[in-house]
């Protein structure tokens, strides 16, 4: 059986090629470790299978570019639904040689199956939603260029995490804007 840190270290060096950078460090690469963080953050005995999927939750995610698909909700969801897949397929391309059951539930995690029901699979969202305020937050306000929007898709993505998720946003150091913007969400999300 391959140690858990060897499995994390394929995921890390097979991320180390994204050319979108957060402080300095490859993006996704990036987002995995935080993701990690974050599940052993909330689940101290986080079994491995729900760490190695957190690290991978944007593996190789530069190499699907959402600018191939449509505009609209309709090709955001569908190249979301191909990234899962793209990043539950690459996964066990690169830890070929693990414990076949641990690569099996690790890629079923990456790709939501039983959010709703399966609670590493809660924990996984709640750690990847906590990313995404960490890394991304403001560039897609931006991006979006319109606060409401931003609040709105927040408010969506607040609705999907955990109360211990909810607590754990709390504590994210955020800049004023940031901050106004999901506190605005959370009001939306709780009503």
């Amino acid at each position: 059986m391959t140690a858990l840190a060897d499995l994390l270290a394929a995921i890390d060096a097979d991320n180390a090629d994204d050319p979108n950078t957060f402080d300095g460090r490859p993006l996704a690469q990036a987002q995995g470790q935080m993701a990690d963080g974050w599940v052993t953050h909330l689940d101290p005995n986080a079994a491995d299978a729900l760490r190695v999927a957190a690290r991978a939750h944007h593996l190789r995610r530069w190499a699907l570019l959402r600018s191939d698909y449509p505009e609209g909700r309709d090709g955001y969801l569908r190249w979301r639904r191909d990234q899962k897949k793209a990043h539950a397929e690459r996964l066990g391309t690169i830890l070929a040689g693990a414990d076949p059951a641990l690569i099996e539930r690790a890629a079923a995690i990456v790709q939501k199956k039983g959010l709703g029901s399966d609670p590493e699979v809660q924990v996984f969202e709640d750690a990847v939603c906590l990313t995404f305020i960490e890394t991304q937050f403001l560039d897609t306000a931006d991006k979006l260029g319109d606060d409401e929007k931003m609040v709105d898709v927040v408010a969506k993505t607040l609705r999907k995490m955990s109360a211990a998720g909810h607590g754990a946003a709390a504590t994210i150091a955020l800049d004023d804007r940031s901050a106004d913007l999901l506190r605005r969400a959370v009001d939306q999300a709780g009503e």
